[in-house]
């Protein structure tokens, strides 16, 4: 009897071992699992999950044990916790803003940086204050005034890209204070609004100098007449405020691990990482909707990376694996930028980042990954997403800046190989805006069946990856290759002299 159900046992092993891994994806992503995640993740109750907030830390909660139902550890260092806790800055919104240039009002500001003052005197208009804008102008003690954004691009994201390059700018040259015209519609004022209303960052004594010398760097929205009419040789102004409020936020990212199988590739290291945390409450929608759910950005990625947890718990890869659940990453990549700086797991072990994040989508026949033609993991991918009928494409919009817009380039950046894989989306069109950053994101509005192909192909892809004997890498010229070959150490030698 013993004998008989030895050989049952083997057998039973033998035909777990013999499972594929596509047959692996497809078994370990259930339809009604990830529902009930997302659907937990996007709830009313969670409050939209922001930066900081006690709903973040019960969803950080859940996450942690999900991992720890699937076998998944924490770092040793960190005992029985998965969280890496820090510290963060939030500032709140002046109650009092008043802006007037030569006696007529703005009302619409957003203070990025605002100490108590009121101050008046001389303005200086200057283009779109690049370099060349201040070679010959004497701005010292004075408020400068500029157009936000660049000459190619205006919009929400390209005024926040180029904001602190001009204030940069505007400090260097003498200027006491920056005013960026922007000519943003509602829809787009009311979410730089909502996403400065409350900005939070990283504790940074030097960053935090160009407040504490009473530097004042405001947004102010207005209109194409008006901004032509500041473009005269004669401004004055006038600008009051009780400043910005401060105070310390305690957030953490969500981080645990398994070990893989393989005697050797087990000192590899695959990431596979998602933000979990979204944009809070803002402004009513007409329905007087004012919780922004945030189903598509990011409960899909953050249970992308909870289906891996369940592959890789019950069916462990040659390669270890890292779990991480940033936070703060709508706030300016905080929980990821935070890791890099003070890594669990040194970096030089991570060989590749498996991030994924999104927006929305508008193609359920695509898997839309941000950098896949980047790695040469890229076969993989592909065979991951065709194996459940989809298509990977790499970035349809390379203007929007969606590489390094996202968690992967905090990895990037170091080094390491890290594309993102989102959901299928051929353009940024109306109907990835009509949910991006909205309250209408909600899970209702969701297709699974589409969910399940993707998921179970991004499950694939990483298991590939992990399984392959030859460790993926930058493809050779990459912006990014000359860091990889840093930190992994693939500098060429110089030869040694006698």
């Amino acid at each position: 009897m013993k004998n008989y159900t030895l050989l049952i046992t083997l057998v039973f092993s033998s035909a777990l071992s013999a499972q594929t891994d596509a047959e692996i994806a497809e078994q370990t992503v259930d339809k009604n699992e990830i529902e009930g995640h997302i659907y937990f993740l996007a709830d009313d109750v969670l409050k939209g999950r922001a930066t900081g907030s006690p709903e973040l830390k019960i969803a950080a909660s859940y996450l942690a044990n999900t991992m720890r139902g699937y076998g998944v550890k924490p770092h040793p260092a960190n005992g029985t916790s998965y969280f890496q806790t820090f510290n963060l800055m939030q500032t709140a919104p002046p109650d009092i803003l008043k802006v007037s240039i030569n006696d007529v009002d703005y009302p619409h500001t957003i203070a990025v940086n605002a100490k108590p003052t009121a101050l008046s005197g001389d303005a200086v208009y200057l283009g779109y204050g690049t370099e060349d804008d201040y070679k010959g102008k004497d701005v010292k003690g004075k408020l400068v005034l500029v157009k936000a954004g660049t000459s190619e691009s205006a919009d929400a994201r390209a005024i926040y890209r180029a904001h602190q390059e001009k204030q940069d700018l505007a400090i260097k040259n003498g200027a006491i204070g920056l005013l960026e015209m922007t000519l943003l519609e509602e829809d787009w004022w009311s979410r730089m609004s909502h996403f400065m209303g409350e900005s939070v960052k990283i504790p940074d004594a030097m960053a935090d100098q160009n407040q504490k010398d009473g530097f004042i760097h405001l947004w102010v929205n207005t209109t194409s007449e008006k901004l032509e009419a500041l473009n005269t040789s004669k401004l004055s102004y006038f600008v009051e405020t009780d400043g910005k409020k401060e105070k310390t936020l305690v957030t953490q990212n969500v981080i645990g691990v398994l070990e893989g199988t393989d005697p050797k590739l087990k000192d590899e290291y695959i990431m596979y990482s998602a933000h979990y945390d979204h944009v809070g409450i803002g402004t009513p929608n007409a329905e007087g909707d004012s919780i922004y759910n945030g189903a598509r950005d990011n409960a899909i990625g953050t249970t992308a990376v909870l289906s891996m947890v369940e592959a890789i718990g019950k069916y462990p890869t040659k390669r270890s694996a890292i779990f991480i659940f940033f936070s703060g990453e709508e706030k300016g990549l905080l929980g990821s930028r935070y890791y890099v700086q003070n890594p669990l797991f040194p970096l030089e072990q991570i060989v590749y980042g498996f991030n994924t994040d999104g927006g929305g989508y508008n193609n359920t026949s695509l898997a839309t990954v941000i950098g896949l033609d980047r790695t040469t993991a890229k076969k993989h991918i592909v065979t991951g997403a065709a194996t459940f009928g989809l298509e990977a494409i790499d970035d349809p919009a390379p203007e929007q800046g969606l590489f390094d817009r996202s968690d992967n380039v905090s990895f990037a950046s170091k080094g390491v190989p890290a594309p993102t894989y989102s959901t299928g989306f051929d353009a940024f069109d109306d109907e990835i805006n009509k949910y991006y950053h909205q309250a209408s994101d909600e899970a209702e509005s969701l297709d699974f069946d589409y969910l399940v192909k993707f998921y179970q192909g991004y499950v694939l892809s990483g298991r590939l990856i992990a399984n392959d004997p030859e460790t993926p890498y930058w493809v050779k010229g990459d912006k990014y290759e000359a860091a990889g070959n840093v930190l992994y150490d693939k500098v060429p030698k110089a030869p040694m002299k006698n």
